[in-house]
């Protein structure tokens, strides 16, 4: 991983993140397993607290989940009883050879240290077998969210992936990509709430957090699209990158 540091600091917020984090359209992991038919065999990389998991075990699939963080495996194992949940990460995944017909992430992508990782989710895989990575990205073509994302120190654009994602190395085919929307609602609280399980806000210092805050508080209070709602209508672009194992 890149940063374990920030990587690692999600366990202890990892209640607020199962709660406040979107969930992934059907659409999307459905793409992402490439239409496999129910069921298949799947691992959940980085798996958090179980929201690819949740998706995936909806639609039919056997699903093994692997997260570093005791604390995100904690909040999964409550979600998810039942569901295996290993201690492994992207670059040390404790399954055998050929494991698995598809391998997805969601989120946690630009956490692995890519030249470790691709290879050994091409070793879990079956040959043919499907990786794929799966963001939920606000849709900064909104105003603004444009200024939420600048508040929350919110990177990640769908240019940005497309153009930085070319590729799992060189046991995996060309990536295709494909993208989906979808619109959540919250109370402007709920929106704090969200921000506030960032990596960026969970490892900074205690006035950095209260600069932020006081920062959410006057957008939500002064733009016009939010001022004086009870619920806020929170658009994303969900981007899905897949690729087949040679």
């Amino acid at each position: 991983m890149t940063d374990s540091t920030e990587a690692l600091s999600f366990g202890a917020a990892a209640a607020d993140y199962d709660r406040y984090r979107p969930r992934y359209p059907e659409a999307a992991l459905r793409w992402a397993v490439d239409g496999l038919a129910a069921p298949v065999r799947t691992v959940d990389l980085g798996a958090g607290t179980g929201i690819v998991t949740a998706g995936l075990l909806a639609l039919g699939h056997e699903v093994t989940a692997v997260e570093p963080d005791p604390g995100m495996r904690a909040q999964f194992a409550a979600v998810l009883p039942g569901t295996p949940a290993l201690a492994g990460s992207a670059e040390s995944v404790p399954l055998p050879d050929g494991y698995a017909d598809a391998v997805l992430v969601g989120q946690a992508y630009h956490w692995f240290d890519r030249e470790r990782a691709h290879p050994e989710i091409a070793r879990v895989l079956r040959p043919g077998g499907t990786f794929a990575a799966v963001w939920n990205l606000r849709d900064d073509r909104v105003g603004w969210v444009t200024e939420l994302n600048r508040i929350a120190e919110i990177g990640d654009t769908v240019d940005h992936l497309r153009a930085t994602v070319t590729g799992f190395g060189p046991r995996f085919a060309s990536p295709e990509w494909a993208e989906f929307g979808q619109v959540t609602s919250l109370t402007p609280d709920d929106l704090l709430g969200m921000v506030r399980t960032r990596s960026h806000y969970l490892t900074a210092e205690p006035a950095r957090r209260r600069e932020v805050d006081a920062q959410l508080r006057e957008l939500l209070a002064t733009h016009p699209e939010l001022a004086g709602r009870d619920t806020i209508d929170l658009p994303y672009r969900t981007l899905v990158a897949r690729a087949h194992r040679h």
